[in-house]
């Protein structure tokens, strides 16, 4: 377990800290290491434990949020396999989801493109 007393964290945190690992469990992450990021992400979005005497409580409510914020948006860029940007490269694309995007975007010929030329006709149309 990682270093620390868990008793100064409410029991949210104690579920979204479980969650968190599990999902890290999931994805085959030894456990030790997925407790301790689970812990880690608690600590980024919530400043430590929220129950008085806590490290959390030296950090300003507003960075509190921004921290949750912050880690939410980075959290959810990931769920969907864009790294930071918001926006995955096109050549790292399957072929199918491509075509996806193509449709998306009603590219007409996009069934009989290769997978180069729907990169180049998603561009285009960018």
């Amino acid at each position: 377990m990682p270093l620390g007393s868990k008793a100064k964290y409410t029991a949210a945190q104690k579920r979204k800290a479980a969650r968190i690992e599990h999902s890290y469990e999931h994805k085959g992450v030894p456990k030790e290491e997925a407790e301790a990021r689970a812990w880690a992400t608690v600590n980024k979005q919530s400043g430590g434990g929220d129950k008085a005497g806590g490290s959390g409580q030296r950090k300003a409510p507003q960075k509190k949020a921004e921290a949750r914020s912050d880690s939410a948006k980075r959290a959810a860029a990931s769920r969907e396999g864009h790294p930071r940007t918001g926006r995955t490269s096109l050549a790292t694309q399957t072929k199918e989801s491509l075509l996806k995007e193509a449709r998306a975007k009603d590219i007409p010929g996009r069934s009989s493109m290769r997978k180069d030329e729907l990169i180049e006709a998603l561009r285009k149309a960018s």
